[in-house]
């Protein structure tokens, strides 16, 4: 019976008529508990879903991935909104650009897609703090995802201004958004607290109505559904292809005796951890789980595709996830169509029909080439202005200068430094993101080797050691935490801290960051710090250091040091990849866009993706990279048409390198 009625959805979904067929009067989606099976306007239906992040998409690229998703065959988009992504401060909104959602959920309804839209407060994500805005930990007792009355209040106030903007898109309204939901795999957190969830229930219900269709969903352990589960918000599952559908099924059956078969999370892929393998999945493995599901008449929602605001897992330890999302998605982090997604099209065209028309192609990408980091005219030799025409193997030639970055507190950290005996925590500074810089003096001579040295678990991420400016090495949280030193009374000790990306999952999600505890030298504790909150993006955005820095150099430092450049490109703006050969760790930036993190050491992760629409055409490209623990002799950028992992190519439809 959940197969009823799809050949003439296909219909109207391929003439575009979704949003339109019906008044608001008549519209309506509904759990019908006798047949198994949801109803809308009265008919059996079962969705075939994708996920999408519209915040992982540059908003150019919204409708070439919808109209992807659209043409696989899916009815659906799963749509997550990052609570801490539109309120950055407390009070603090912003929906503006890429932060649109309003007009992201517009085109979904334009291109006839349906919507599930899972708006938190928590949405995991492998985003940063789950969603969670980070302010919220300004408040340190703070309980998240609990009955807390502080946590509480400013989830009331969120909602308060995000699901005014969705009520008029419930496909009982008029628009297209058939379900919600409500919180995300409660179960799997440690609270257990079924007072959080009646409140978020009642709040969800006052604002959108009785009609709308609320739901939850968890893994198919028992005790993950006893704790994430609610009368009131319909139970579904999530699974991946490993998973036998028949006993995942009937995990949500134990708790749902009557209703659809819901997956609302099935894994086509899986994460990169910095430092570990590319996590894949073969196509086949995947599809044959799809089918298994189809059959049983089961609707299904699949990671299905997906820039930067990466957050971490806790399993045993702090593991942050890396900057591209890809997830081995069908769709890639460049849009691109694999082999995946035609696996799940093929078997998607065995239960319903398929739109028209083909598949949109891979977005045209550019392998601009090698970028030499030189100094200032200094173009590859026997070349001449502009660079890039110099060889098939386009050297677009960048000049180099250089800033340590200790050089320029002033810039990065206008207000000044903070002064305290004793180092103060990212959130008591109400430093969201970035880094920060503890800095301070020996207290005496160190003749002889002494151990710096922080206590367990107070290194939040990583902390660059820099001893009368000069680099000593790093510390790590759940990694090396001592260094030895030697100095006279007086000499400068500084110490770079970068947050890696809170807990998304796993632990506990009030992943405080910074220094949490003293620095000791030979045991005894270091004091007497000033503290300089970074602002870096800001400056970046803002056009510096392209127009301020101090020094012009062609070799690498050892340290964290700023090198920025410009490039122009043959003519066109397309898709690319950036490799940074012989680099460490670090972050880049072009024309003032975060494009996130690199650490080519340890990997997974060789390239970071930078869509062609941050990319000029006709004048200069600015690029920035700050450089953590120490550029090659030689600084270059190559850039390509393709992603790397592992040090071995991607997938690929493209040119050589």
């Amino acid at each position: 019976p959940a197969r009823m009625g799809l050949p003439a959805l296909a219909l109207l979904l391929a003439a575009g008529l979704l949003h339109t067929q019906a008044s608001p009067s008549a519209r309506s989606f509904q759990l019908d508990y006798e047949h198994n099976c949801f109803r809308k306007d009265g008919a059996p239906f079962r969705y075939i879903s994708g996920s999408i992040h519209y915040a992982r998409v540059p908003r150019p690229a919204w409708r070439d991935r919808l109209l992807k998703m659209y043409m696989s065959g899916l009815s659906t988009v799963q749509v997550y909104v990052p609570w801490n992504y539109h309120e950055t401060l407390p009070g603090v909104y912003d929906f503006t650009g890429n932060r649109d959602v309003e007009a992201f959920l517009d085109l979904t309804a334009e291109l006839g897609l349906l919507v599930i839209l899972r708006p938190g407060p928590y949405i995991c994500a492998e985003w940063e703090m789950g969603g969670l805005p980070a302010w919220l930990l300004w408040k340190p007792d703070i309980n998240l995802r609990t009955s807390d009355p502080a946590y509480l209040a400013a989830v009331d106030s969120w909602l308060h201004i995000l699901l005014p903007k969705i009520k008029p898109r419930l496909y009982q309204q008029g628009g297209n958004i058939i379900s919600v939901q409500v919180e995300n795999e409660y179960g799997s957190y440690y609270a257990c607290d079924y007072g959080y969830l009646r409140h978020l229930l009642g709040s969800f219900r006052a604002r959108l109505g009785s009609e709308v269709l609320l739901f939850t969903t968890d893994s198919a352990r028992a005790e993950e559904l006893r704790c994430g589960t609610l009368q009131g918000l319909y139970a579904t599952v999530d699974f991946g292809p490993g998973s036998n559908v028949t006993e995942a099924f009937g995990a949500q059956r134990r708790v749902e005796a009557k209703g659809p078969l819901v997956n609302s999370e099935y894994y086509t892929g899986w994460l990169d951890y910095w430092g570990e393998a590319h996590a894949s999945t073969s196509a086949a493995w995947v599809a044959r789980g799809l089918e298994d599901m189809l059959q049983l008449g089961a609707s299904v929602n699949m990671q299905l595709m997906s820039f930067p605001w990466p957050g971490a897992d806790y399993k045993e330890r702090y593991k942050p996830v890396t900057t591209s999302y890809d997830y081995d998605a069908p769709l890639s982090e460049a849009g691109d169509p694999t082999e995946k997604l035609f696996a799940i099209r093929t078997v998607i065209s065995k239960f319903q029909p398929l739109p028209a028309g083909p598949m949109p192609p891979a977005t045209p990408k550019y392998a601009y080439g090698l970028v030499a980091l030189r100094k200032v005219s200094a173009y590859p030799k026997g070349c001449a202005a502009p660079a890039w025409r110099c060889s098939t193997a386009q050297h677009p030639s960048l000049s180099l200068q250089y800033a340590d970055l200790l050089d320029v507190l002033d810039v990065l950290c206008p207000s000044g430094p903070i002064q305290s005996q004793f180092p103060l925590t990212f959130e008591a500074l109400k430093q969201v993101h970035g880094f920060v810089v503890y800095h301070t003096q020996l207290p005496w001579d160190v003749p002889d080797p002494a151990t710096l040295g922080a206590p367990p678990h107070s290194i939040c991420d990583r902390g660059y050691v820099m001893l009368q400016k000069e680099y000593q090495g790093t510390l790590e949280r759940d990694g090396q935490t001592t260094l030895h030193v030697t100095g006279r009374a007086g000499d400068t000790l500084d110490i770079l801290l970068e947050n890696m990306g809170r807990i998304s999952f796993g632990a506990n999600t009030s992943d405080f960051k910074g220094l949490l505890g003293n620095l000791s030298l030979n045991s005894r504790p270091l004091s007497n710090w000033l503290i300089y909150p970074l602002a870096i993006d800001t400056a970046v955005q803002q056009g510096w250091p392209h127009t301020a820095l101090p020094k012009s150099s062609s070799e690498g430092r050892v340290g964290p040091a700023f090198y920025t450049g410009t490039f122009e490109t043959p003519g066109i703006a397309w898709d690319t990849f950036v490799k940074f050969p012989g680099w460490s760790k670090g972050l880049l930036w072009i024309n003032g866009f975060n494009l996130g993190r690199y650490w080519t050491r340890r990997g997974p992760q060789q390239t970071l993706f930078v869509p062609g629409s941050v990319l000029h055409v006709g004048h200069p490209n600015n690029i920035t990279v700050l450089e953590l623990e120490g550029a090659p002799p030689t600084p270059l950028l190559l850039f390509l048409d393709r992603p790397l992992y592992n040090r071995t190519l991607g997938y690929s439809t493209m040119a050589t390198e």
